[in-house]
């Protein structure tokens, strides 16, 4: 059996294992490598060297830009400001989200594009109430479009720009590829707005991360923080001075809740105030400024309510929910609202459903708090064996603090990754690596945090299968397959030789890498062009245009492969909007690009 045959053999096991979907595409990805070895179609060192490829590298630096941009906010504020001019309509959301998509390919790469829109694509979603399956796979495809607006958008492009030149001597032009590009972008747009409703899945992983859009609308409702309370201070030379709690008169509409000492811990029943402890009262305004000028007591904090949401939720101040552990070290202690304590004060405290927190409560396993204080002293209770947190501060922060300290930072170095992917001055590998190494080190991102946000399982999918596209380039399965296409199309008309490329490197770019299966076609094409009369401008660019279409599968592009886990989708999921926006690029692809450039 030839080489060709078996690394044919191999694919079809591949495809055959991804449709099957018993096993992880990342487990297919490595035993396809294996088996790749196994039959001696590469080397033990061409098995593993996809896992180097600049591609995996660059796929990997993309996550950990990604991570940056969420984490400072910059996601959220998007996210925002994506749904306040969209609004949350299906079909307005998806045409902003697919035109932002191909606008930012053709700045940084469809890879780069979906790496930084999914996760504003995910908060979208869910803001809006729409399933993430129907909205991922178009901004994939949006992206793939995108990369055909200018030359520099894919390798693609430059692969057949060179081969023109090779040819004739003369290049596409930088914007040339939009004249073609901005259709299919549109007409992209279109198939997924029309039908992509019935040819995708409706389904949301559940892993997915909570919305907290109304986090603090939740929690202010939950522990009835209409009113709040005022911390008064007790001056030298007042006259509660000397006084117990009882004793202290309130207007009318007033209520005394607690007294905190000077120490921070608060009066017993039977202690008697003194300068400098803080008084917590609530009620009206009128009588508690009433009690501030009988007693001689200041105004140390105002109430936080629903009316002062900026001041509960703001980019150096947060809140959380915390729940008191079994066998906690805190069990015992007296609270009540108004409370700081650790830099942090006590809002509401709620037990068995109900509200306690007007109350002088011990505190007992199973009792909850709502506290607010800086994001540092928030977040601190994530690590605190004495209490439970219920929704991380982190997350909470990421939602809904639009640009967060972080930001700028965050921002400036997008800009500079951006700036060095369309320059060119450096690979796209080493421009990933350069702005993922600048968001650690501008503190945007942490190290762990840099490891946990790389997708393992795409830079496996995508490490392992590379071999597959050498083995099917070097074996000569790819020359073959051409070489039956040639000899079905013969003398065929512009339209026939145009549709027959169209097709082969759409087949080819289903299971092999874009960059490879133009290299493929492209001398295939070339040859078919001279043999049948056309000329080589409309060839080679629909060999562009259909190298973009990478649509019918998930390993087709790692755009693709990014929006799987998130989007809740199965290898089979692809095929159905895949094909009829491939169907819709090569009507305009044969009609098209012989109008623009004559054949």
């Amino acid at each position: 059996m030839s080489d060709a045959t078996l690394s044919l053999l191999v694919l079809a096991g591949c495809v055959g294992l991804f449709i099957w979907n018993r096993l992880s595409v990342g487990v297919v990805a490595i035993l396809t490598a294996l088996a790749l070895y196994a039959t001696g179609l590469i080397t033990a060192n061409e098995a593993v060297a996809g896992f180097g490829d600049p591609v995996v590298v660059f796929i990997a630096s993309l996550f950990v830009l990604s991570e940056g941009l969420e984490s400072s906010g910059v996601t959220a504020w998007a996210g925002q400001q994506l749904i306040t001019r969209a609004g949350t309509a299906r079909n307005r959301l998806l045409i902003a989200l697919m035109g932002l998509s191909a606008v930012m390919a053709a700045l940084v790469t469809p890879n780069g594009a979906a790496a930084a829109l999914l996760p504003v694509v995910v908060l979208a979603s869910r803001r809006s109430k729409q399933s993430t399956s129907q909205m991922l796979m178009p901004l994939a495809f949006a992206a793939s479009a995108g990369a055909l607006l200018v030359l520099s958008g894919s390798t693609v492009n430059v692969i057949v720009s060179d081969a023109l030149f090779e040819a004739t001597g003369e290049r596409f032009g930088f914007f040339e590829f939009g004249l073609i590009g901005l259709p299919l972008v549109l007409v992209t747009i279109a198939v997924s707005v029309l039908v992509g409703r019935r040819l995708l899945p409706d389904r949301s992983p559940t892993s997915l991360p909570a919305d907290y859009s109304a986090h603090v609308d939740t929690l202010v409702e939950h522990y009835s923080l209409d009113v709040g309370f005022f911390r008064l201070a007790v001056q030298t030379g007042s006259d509660v001075v000397g006084r117990r709690r009882e004793q202290v008169e309130v207007p009318d509409g007033v209520v005394l809740i607690g007294v905190q000492r000077a120490g921070g811990s608060p009066a017993g029943e039977d202690d008697t105030l003194d300068a400098g402890d803080v008084v917590v009262v609530t009620g009206e305004s009128a009588g508690i400024t009433s009690l501030v000028d009988r007693h001689g007591l200041t105004v140390a904090a105002t109430p936080l309510t629903r009316s002062t949401r900026e001041a509960l939720l703001g980019r150096e101040v947060g809140v959380a929910e915390l729940v008191i552990r079994p066998r906690s070290r805190v069990i015992g202690e007296v609270v009540f609202a108004g409370l700081v304590r650790s830099g942090v004060t006590v809002l509401g405290v709620r037990r068995l459903g109900k509200d306690r927190g007007g109350d002088h409560l011990v505190l007992a396993e199973g009792d909850s708090l709502l506290v607010h204080g800086p994001w540092s002293s928030v977040e601190a209770f994530a690590a605190d064996d004495d209490v439970l947190i219920v929704d991380s501060p982190e997350m909470v922060r990421r939602q809904t603090v639009a640009l967060g300290p972080k930001a700028w930072r965050a921002i400036a170095v997008l800009v500079g990754t951006v700036a060095l992917l369309a320059s060119g001055v450096v690979p796209p590998a080493i421009a990933g690596l350069v702005g993922a190494t600048a968001m650690v080190m501008t503190g945007v991102v942490g190290v762990p945090q840099a490891y946990r946000a790389v997708s393992w399982q795409t830079v496996v999918l995508v490490g392992g299968l590379i071999p597959l596209s050498v083995a099917i380039a070097s074996s000569g399965a790819a020359d073959l397959v051409a070489g039956w296409l040639v000899g079905i199309v013969g003398d065929g008309s512009p339209q026939v030789v145009l549709a027959a490329i169209f097709v082969l490197t759409v087949l080819l770019g289903q299971v092999v890498s874009n960059t490879a299966t133009v290299l493929i076609v492209a001398p295939i094409a070339v040859a078919m062009g001279n043999e049948s009369g056309v000329a080589l401008a409309p060839v080679l660019m629909l060999v562009a245009v259909a190298g973009a279409a990478s649509f019918l599968t998930p390993i087709a592009t790692p755009a693709n492969m990014m929006v799987m886990g998130a989007g809740g989708y199965r290898f089979a999921d692809y095929w159905k909007l895949g094909l009829a926006t491939t169907l819709a690029w090569f009507v305009v692809a044969v009609l098209l690009i012989p109008v623009i450039w004559p054949t």
